[in-house]
C-alpha cells in the first residue's frame, strides 16, 4: 500500500461525494464504495461490515472477497478481528491476521491468503454503526497515516449510513433513524405517554463533509476557535466568582479550547480533506469513544467537557443555535442526555414525557418530573443518537420503555393500554370526595408529596386530605443563586394559600447527597447518601436554616404552621432544630411579627437508630413521618440510586415489616402520630400492608391517591393483619405473594 499524500485522500474523498451525488440502488452504492476505497488505497480488498442488530455485524459489500459472502457471513460483537474492532471501537492493524489473538477465518470469504489487515470503526458521535476494513496479501503493518486516512473515510462512511445512503431493496439492513427501535431504561416516573420527539439540544446537521480549499477550511476552523475562546472567557468573567463549580466547568473548557493538541489533530483532518465541521465531528466521536472505556467518573466528566465544548464549536461553525426554528410539536415528548432542574421547569406542563439518557432516580429532574406528573424514563442509552426531532414516540413510564417510531401493532397496543389507564382514573376520580375507609371501618388519611406550585392544584382533584410532604429545597435547587428571604415568604405564603385550609407540612432544606446547589460548593465524599447531608447541613451551617425558619413564620401570618427536620438521626439533632425554630419563634414575638396559630414540630424518621431513640424523643416530637425511600436504603444496605440492587430487596419483606411495626408500637406508646412518605406508600398493595401494620397516615404523588384509595375501600385491615402475622409465624421471606392473592380474591 503506497504511502498517502494528501492529495491522494482529498482525491479519495471527493470520489466518494461524487458517488453519493449519483443516483443508484443501495446495495450498488455501496458495492461501487468498496471498489473506489480499494482502487485509491491500492489494496486487495476493501470491505464494509454493518451492524445488523446491536450485536450481529454482517459483510455488506466487499471488493476482493467472494461476492456470494456478502450478506451471508456474519459475525458476533466481539467475535474476530472485525468484531473486536467493532466491540472496542478501536482499531485493529496487524501484519499477520491469522496470528492475531480472535482471529477467526471465515472461508467461505476467501479472505485466507490475506495477510495483512487494518480495520477501523464505522461510527459518529459515539455511536458504533459498523467496520471498514482493507487486506492485502503482503505482510506489513500499516502507517499512521495510512490509519488516519482509513478513519477519515470510515466517518464519511459512517455519515452516508446515517443518512440511509445504502438502504435499496437489495439491502437487508436499515437505515438509523428510518427503522422502528425499542429501548429500555429506567422508570422514574410512572405514566404513558405518546407524541413526537423534542430534543432538548438538536443536534448540528453537517451538510459537507469534504472540502474544496483546504487552507479556507484551516482558517474557518481557527476563526471559529478562536470566537469559542472569546466566549469561555466571557462566561469565565460573567460568573466571577460566587460559583466555583460553575467556575471549574468553564477553566476545563478553556483548557480544552487552547490545547493545541485537540486543534492539531482537527487540522490534519482539514489537510487529509475533510471541512471544518466534519474535522470537529470526527475529533468529537473519538472523544465519545475514548469516554465509554474511561472507568475513572473523574476523567468520563472531563471528556464529557470536551463533548460538549465540540458541540459549542459546531454551532459556531455551522451557525446553528439551539434554536433550530423547528416549532414544537403538540405532543412534545422531551428527550436529552441529561437536563437541569430550571430548565425542565422553564417546559413546564407542555411537555407529555421525558427521555434521558443520563440521570438518576433522585436526581433534581427526576424530582420536577415527578412534580410536573410526566412520564420519565431514564438511563435510555442510544436515545439522543437514535431520535430526531419529530419523530413518533411512545414513552412507559411505568416499565421503563421507549418505543421510537413504532409500527401500527404496537401504537395500537400502547394506546389501549393507556384508554384502560384513563378509565381508571376515571373511576378513581369518582372516590375523589369519598374518605379512605376501609370495610371493618379503619379509617387512613391519605396525604400528597409536593414540592412546586405547580403540585397544589392537584390536591383538591386528587382527593387528599392534606399535604404530608412540601420540599423546599426546590426552589433552592432551580435557581442560580441564594433565594432571598422575602422570596421564600412570598412563596411558603402562596403554598398556604393555595391549599385553601388544608394542613401543609413543611420539610426544611433536604440537601446534600443527590441534591446539590449550584452555587454550593459539593464536598467530596465517598459516599454521599451517607455523608454531610440534609439535617446535618442545617445544624453544621445554621445561617440558611434561620433564614428559611424565619420565612415559615412569617408566611404562616397566623395560620397553623407545621415543620418537619429531614434525617433526623439521633434525639439531640432533633432538639437542637427545635430550639433553633423556637428561638426563631421569640425573635419573631419580640420584632411584633405576626406568630402561628399553631406549631408542629416534626422529624422524617429515615435511619434505623431512631427507631431506637429513647422515649423522651417520641413524647417531645409532635409526629412522625417516616422517609421511606431512605429508611428502606438505610436498613437494607442497599444504595436506591444503584440499578444494581436498588429493586433488590421488598418492602413486604417480612423483616422490614417487623421493623416497621417496632416504630409503630413506640409511637403507639407515646400517642405520637405517625405517617409514612414515600414512593411505597402510593403502590396499592404496599400501602395496604403498611396500613395493616398500623401506619394510620400515608403521603404519596398525587396520581397515587386514587388507586391506593380504591384499594383501601375494598379490603378488611384484620384480614391484612392476620395475613401478615401468619406469613412472619411461617417465616417466609416477603408477604407479598400473599397479599397479591388476597387482593385477586377480592370481589367489587
Amino acid at each position: 500500500m503506497p504511502q498517502r499524500t494528501e492529495t491522494d485522500s482529498r482525491k479519495l474523498l471527493r470520489r466518494l461525494r461524487d458517488e453519493m451525488s449519483v443516483s443508484r440502488p443501495g446495495q450498488e452504492r455501496l458495492d461501487r464504495i468498496t471498489t473506489i476505497i480499494a482502487e485509491s488505497l491500492g489494496v486487495e480488498v476493501c470491505s464494509v461490515y454493518l451492524f445488523r442488530d446491536p450485536d450481529t455485524l454482517e459483510l455488506c459489500a466487499t471488493e476482493g472477497l467472494k461476492p456470494e459472502s456478502v450478506h451471508q457471513t456474519r459475525l458476533r460483537l466481539g467475535e474476530g478481528l472485525v468484531g473486536k474492532v467493532a466491540k472496542l471501537a478501536k482499531p485493529v492493524n496487524t501484519a499477520n491476521a491469522p496470528a492475531e489473538p480472535g482471529f477467526r477465518y471465515m472461508p467461505e470469504t476467501g479472505e485466507d491468503v490475506f495477510s495483512s489487515f487494518l480495520g477501523v470503526p464505522i461510527q459518529r458521535l459515539g455511536e458504533r454503526l459498523g467496520v471498514l476494513v482493507v487486506q492485502a496479501k503482503e505482510p506489513r503493518l500499516y502507517s499512521d497515516d495510512e490509519l488516519y486516512g482509513l478513519e477519515v473515510v470510515a466517518m464519511v462512511i459512517a455519515e452516508m449510513t446515517e443518512l440511509g445512503a445504502f438502504v435499496g431493496e437489495e439491502t437487508s439492513f436499515a437505515a438509523p433513524h428510518k427503522n422502528q427501535v425499542m429501548l429500555r431504561g429506567v422508570n422514574a416516573q410512572e405514566g404513558e405517554a405518546e407524541g413526537q420527539v423534542w430534543l432538548h439540544q438538536p443536534r448540528v446537521v453537517i451538510t459537507n463533509l469534504v472540502n474544496d480549499n483546504t487552507e479556507a477550511e484551516l482558517q474557518r476552523l481557527n476563526d471559529a476557535v478562536d470566537k469559542l475562546r472569546v466566549s469561555i472567557d466571557e462566561l469565565l468573567t460573567r460568573a466571577g466568582s460566587r460559583d466555583s463549580e460553575h467556575q471549574e466547568v468553564l477553566q476545563t473548557y478553556r483548557m480544552f479550547a487552547h490545547s493545541r493538541g485537540w486543534l492539531a489533530r482537527m487540522e490534519d483532518s482539514i489537510r487529509l480533506g475533510l471541512s471544518a465541521e466534519a474535522a470537529v465531528e470526527k475529533e468529537q466521536s473519538a472523544a465519545r469513544a475514548r469516554l465509554e472505556r474511561v472507568p475513572d467518573a473523574y476523567l468520563r466528566d472531563r471528556l464529557h467537557d470536551l463533548d460538549d465544548l465540540s458541540n459549542r464549536l459546531l454551532r459556531i461553525l455551522t451557525g446553528q443555535g439551539h434554536e433550530t426554528g423547528a416549532e414544537m410539536p403538540e405532543r412534545p415528548i422531551l428527550v436529552a442526555r441529561n437536563i437541569g432542574p430550571g430548565e425542565l421547569l422553564e417546559y413546564g406542563r407542555k411537555l407529555r414525557g421525558v427521555v434521558l439518557e443520563e440521570g438518576a432516580v433522585g436526581s433534581h429532574a427526576t424530582i420536577v418530573a415527578r412534580a410536573l406528573a410526566i412520564p420519565l424514563v431514564i438511563n435510555v442509552s442510544r436515545i439522543t443518537t437514535e431520535a430526531l426531532n419529530g419523530d413518533h414516540i411512545l414513552v412507559d413510564g411505568t416499565e421503563g420503555t421507549v418505543h421510537l417510531r413504532p409500527d401500527d401493532t404496537i401504537s395500537a397496543a400502547f394506546r389501549d393500554k393507556m384508554a384502560m389507564q384513563a378509565k381508571a382514573q376515571e373511576r378513581y376520580a369518582s372516590l375523589r370526595d369519598k374518605p379512605a375507609v376501609a370495610r371493618c371501618g379503619t379509617r387512613i388519611r391519605l396525604k400528597m408529596n409536593a414540592g412546586l406550585m405547580a403540585d397544589l392544584p392537584s390536591l383538591p382533584s386528587s382527593g387528599a386530605e392534606a399535604v404530608g410532604l412540601f420540599r423546599t429545597e426546590l426552589q433552592f435547587l432551580t435557581r442560580a443563586n441564594m433565594p432571598k428571604r422575602a422570596e421564600l415568604v412570598a412563596n411558603y405564603a402562596r403554598v398556604l394559600d393555595a391549599a385553601q385550609g388544608k394542613k401543609v407540612n413543611f420539610r426544611t432544606l433536604d440537601i446534600g447527597s443527590d441534591k446539590v446547589m449550584p452555587y454550593m460548593k459539593r464536598p467530596d465524599e465517598p459516599n454521599p447518601a451517607m455523608g454531610w447531608r440534609a439535617l446535618r447541613v442545617g445544624l453544621d451551617k445554621p445561617g440558611v436554616l434561620r433564614m428559611q425558619l424565619q420565612a415559615l413564620i412569617r408566611a404562616a401570618a397566623g395560620r397553623p404552621l407545621s415543620v418537619m427536620f429531614p434525617l433526623v438521626t439521633t434525639h439531640g439533632e432533633f432538639t437542637r432544630a427545635r430550639d433553633l425554630l423556637l428561638r426563631e419563634i421569640e425573635r419573631e414575638r419580640r420584632l411584633g411579627h405576626v406568630l402561628p396559630e399553631t406549631l408542629e414540630v416534626g422529624a422524617m424518621l429515615e435511619s434505623c437508630s431512631l427507631a431506637y431513640a429513647p422515649r423522651a424523643f417520641f413524647e417531645e416530637v409532635d409526629f412522625i413521618s417516616i422517609g421511606g425511600n431512605d429508611l428502606k436504603q438505610f436498613f437494607f444496605a442497599a444504595d436506591r440510586e444503584n440499578e444494581l440492587v436498588r429493586r433488590r430487596y421488598d418492602t413486604l419483606n417480612t423483616a422490614y415489616l417487623s421493623f416497621l411495626q417496632l416504630i409503630v408500637d413506640r409511637c403507639h406508646e407515646t400517642g405520637t402520630r405517625l405517617s409514612f412518605c414515600g414512593e411505597d406508600a402510593g403502590r396499592p398493595v404496599d400501602a395496604i400492608a403498611l396500613a395493616g401494620i398500623g401506619i394510620g397516615a400515608l403521603s404519596m404523588r398525587p396520581a397515587s391517591v386514587g388507586p391506593v384509595k380504591s384499594l383501601i375501600r375494598r379490603v378488611n385491615f384484620n384480614e391484612i393483619s392476620e395475613i401478615i402475622a401468619r406469613v412472619q409465624a411461617r417465616g417466609l421471606e416477603s408477604a407479598r405473594p400473599a397479599l397479591l392473592d388476597y387482593v385477586a380474591g377480592l370481589v367489587d
